[in-house]
C-alpha cells in the first residue's frame, strides 16, 4: 500500500500511529496524522503554522480532549474509517497532481480538502489560512513537464577563467613550470607551449606519469627527437602571451580534469589526460609521431587514480548515473548532491542524512524539479557552468582544509555558496536551509562519527 509513499511520507504515517498508541486510542484518525505533520513541519508548512500559532502542545491538547473518549489498550491499533478514506483521497490526488510518489504535501492537502472533518474545524479554531495554504501546496506538487528538452542549468554565464596562480600554485607545478621557461629561454622563444610542458614533465623521470609515458615509447629524449622535425607554431600560437592560447586551453581543461578525479592539486598526469582529451597542440602532433595508443595511454593513467578511490571521483560517478536514470547528458548541481546521498557515507553524507534527507525523497525532488530529458546515448556527460563553478569551491576548501584530495563536505559546502542552483533548491524544498548545512559540516568535521 506504501510503496508509492517516500520516506517522508511514510514517516508521518508512522507518526500517526505513535500518537494513536501514546493516547491509547482505539483507531488511528485524521487527527492524529494532523500532529504528526505539525510536529514535523519544517519550510513553508512551518510558516503556515506559525502565522496561525499553532503549536505541537496546543493541537495535542485538542485532539486529545476530542478523542479522550475512544479508549484502547490494544498494541496494535488499526487505521479508522476516515483514515482510510483520508488515504484513498491521497492517492487520488497523487495521480491528479502528476506525481508519481506520494509527498507529505499531498497528506496536508488531504487533510486541508475534507470540509465536513474535525481536522477542518480545528484548524478554523486556530485561525488557519486553510485556501491560501491548499493552493500553496498544490503548486509545489504540481507535477512539471517530465520532457524538458534543456537542463535549467545550462543557460549560464560563462566560467570564470582560471588564472596562473590558481595553476601553479603547487610546489611540483612550479618546478615543472620553471623547467619549461628555462628551455623556453634557451630556445629564445617568448611563450610557453605544450611541448615545453611535457619536455619539463619527462626530465622529472623519477614522476609515476613520467614511468607510464616511457612505458609507451615516449621518453625525454624521443620527445625531444620528435620535437625538432616540428618548426611551426601555427597550430598553437596566434597572440604573444606567456602561454600559447593551446597551451592556456589545456592548462584550463586539466584543472577542471583534476577536480573531476577528486585531487586537490594539479599534477602533470592531469595535464597529459586534458592534452589526449584536446588532441590539439605541439606536443600532441608529436605523440602522434611517436604513434601512441591514446586510449591505451588514457587508461594507464587513470587506472592507479582510481584504484584508490577518490571520494569526489566516486560521487561524480554516481552523479553521473544519476544524469543517464533521468535521461541526461549533462551534469548540474543536482546530481553532485544526488552523488552525495548516493554515495552512503562521509561527512556531506551524515550531514545530510541528520538533516532528514533520504536518497529517495531526494530523487523525487529532483525528478519533479527537471523531469527525464532523451539526451542520452552513448555521448559523453558534461558539467554544467554552474557545477563546474561548485568543483573550483570544492577545490579551494580542499586546499584551505589542507586535503590532498576533494571530500564529499567540500562538495557540500561548495553547493551552499550557490543559492539559486537547483541542488539549493532541491534542498530547500526539503526542509534544508545553507546555515544548517554548512553548521553540520563544522560539527562533523570537530567530531567525526567512527
Amino acid at each position: 500500500m506504501f510503496e508509492k509513499f517516500t520516506e517522508k511520507a511514510i514517516d508521518l504515517i508512522y507518526e500517526a500511529q505513535n500518537q494513536a498508541k501514546e493516547m491509547k486510542n482505539a483507531y488511528v484518525q485524521p487527527e492524529h496524522l494532523l500532529l504528526a505533520v505539525v510536529k514535523n513541519s519544517k519550510g513553508i508548512p512551518l510558516r503556515f503554522f506559525r502565522a496561525s500559532h499553532m503549536t505541537y502542545d496546543a493541537l495535542r491538547e485538542v485532539v486529545e480532549d476530542k478523542l479522550k473518549f475512544e479508549k484502547s489498550n490494544r498494541t496494535s491499533i488499526p487505521f479508522g474509517e476516515e483514515f482510510k478514506t483520508l488515504l484513498k483521497d491521497v492517492s487520488d490526488l497523487t495521480k491528479k497532481t502528476g506525481n508519481n510518489y506520494v509527498l507529505p504535501e499531498h497528506l496536508l492537502i488531504a487533510i486541508l480538502s475534507e470540509e465536513k472533518s474535525y481536522c477542518r474545524r480545528i484548524l478554523e479554531k486556530f485561525d488557519f489560512d486553510i485556501e491560501n495554504a491548499k493552493n500553496t501546496f498544490f503548486k509545489l506538487v504540481q507535477k512539471r513537464n517530465k520532457n524538458k528538452s534543456k537542463h535549467p542549468e545550462l543557460e549560464e554565464d560563462e566560467d570564470k577563467q582560471i588564472s596562473k596562480d590558481d595553476v601553479f600554485n603547487e610546489d611540483l607545478a612550479k618546478s615543472i613550470l620553471d623547467d619549461a621557461q628555462e628551455k623556453m629561454k634557451n630556445d629564445g622563444r617568448e611563450v610557453i607551449g605544450t611541448d615545453y610542458i611535457i619536455s619539463a614533465v619527462l626530465k622529472h623521470s623519477d614522476l609515476d606519469i613520467s614511468k607510464i609515458l616511457l612505458q609507451n615509447s615516449i621518453s625525454f629524449d624521443s620527445f625531444d627527437n620528435e620535437l625538432k622535425n616540428i618548426s611551426s607554431r601555427t597550430s598553437e600560437f596566434n597572440n604573444k602571451l606567456m602561454f600559447t592560447p593551446c597551451a592556456k586551453e589545456v592548462f584550463e581543461e586539466s584543472s577542471q580534469i583534476a577536480k573531476e578525479l577528486g585531487s586537490s592539486t594539479l599534477k602533470p598526469e592531469h595535464f597529459i589526460l586534458a592534452l589526449l582529451k584536446l588532441k590539439k597542440g605541439v606536443a600532441f602532433e608529436v605523440f602522434k609521431k611517436i604513434g601512441i595508443n591514446e586510449q591505451k595511454l588514457s587508461d594507464e593513467i587513470i587506472k592507479p587514480i582510481e584504484k584508490q578511490m577518490p571520494q569526489a571521483l566516486v560521487i561524480l560517478k554516481l552523479a553521473k548515473e544519476e544524469a543517464r536514470r533521468l535521461g541526461r547528458n549533462v551534469v548540474g548541481t543536482e546530481m553532485i548532491l544526488l552523488g552525495i546521498m548516493s554515495e552512503g557515507f562521509g561527512i556531506g553524507y551524515n550531514v545530510l542524512k541528520e538533516l532528514g534527507l533520504s536518497l529517495k525523497d531526494l530523487r523525487v525532488v529532483v525528478e519533479n524539479l527537471i523531469g527525464y530529458g532523451n539526451e542520452y546515448f552513448d555521448s559523453e556527460i558534461v558539467f554544467t557552468r554552474r557545477a563546474k563553478r561548485v568543483l573550483e569551491v570544492a577545490w579551494q576548501r580542499a586546499k584551505k582544509d589542507n586535503s590532498p584530495r576533494i571530500m564529499s563536505e567540500h562538495l557540500l559546502y561548495a553547493i551552499t555558496t550557490e543559492p539559486s542552483s537547483l541542488a539549493m533548491t532541491s534542498l530547500e524544498q526539503s526542509g534544508i536551509d545553507a546555515v544548517e548545512i554548512r553548521q553540520g559540516i563544522l560539527k562533523e568535521q570537530k567530531c567525526p562519527k567512527v
